[in-house]
């Protein structure tokens, strides 16, 4: 794609997007995104560098993430195996070993490559 045909961002409506690699991205608000829309309207569900997630796949938490509730963190570099896609905000449901069942959002984590 050329300059003049970058989207603008969807957060901020920035038009100085640029892309790098397979991702968009905005240098006013930092947002990334994928092209061809929301993962929302396409039905497929992207970690946080755009590779396609599907059940069953390894992932890694790319960020500490506070525990809403709790005084729990899961720390950055935790790798959740067996994730199940779902529906919604929280985009991820799976299973931490001395925490639980959670929800996490796809943006969070990064795809193990086999």
């Amino acid at each position: 794609m050329t300059d003049d045909t970058l989207p603008p961002c969807p957060e901020c409506a920035s038009t100085f997007t640029y892309q790098v690699d397979a991702l968009f991205t905005c240098p006013e608000c930092g947002h990334e995104w994928a092209p061809g829309g929301d993962a929302a309207e396409s039905g497929v569900i992207r970690d946080a560098v755009g590779n396609v997630l599907s059940d069953g796949d390894t992932v890694t938490v790319i960020k500490d993430l506070k525990l809403k509730g709790s005084s729990q963190v899961v720390k950055v570099g935790t790798k959740v195996r067996g994730i199940r896609l779902v529906p919604g905000d929280h985009d991820i449901d799976c299973k931490l070993p001395g925490i639980g069942q959670i929800g996490l959002k796809s943006q969070f984590v990064k795809k193990v490559q086999d």
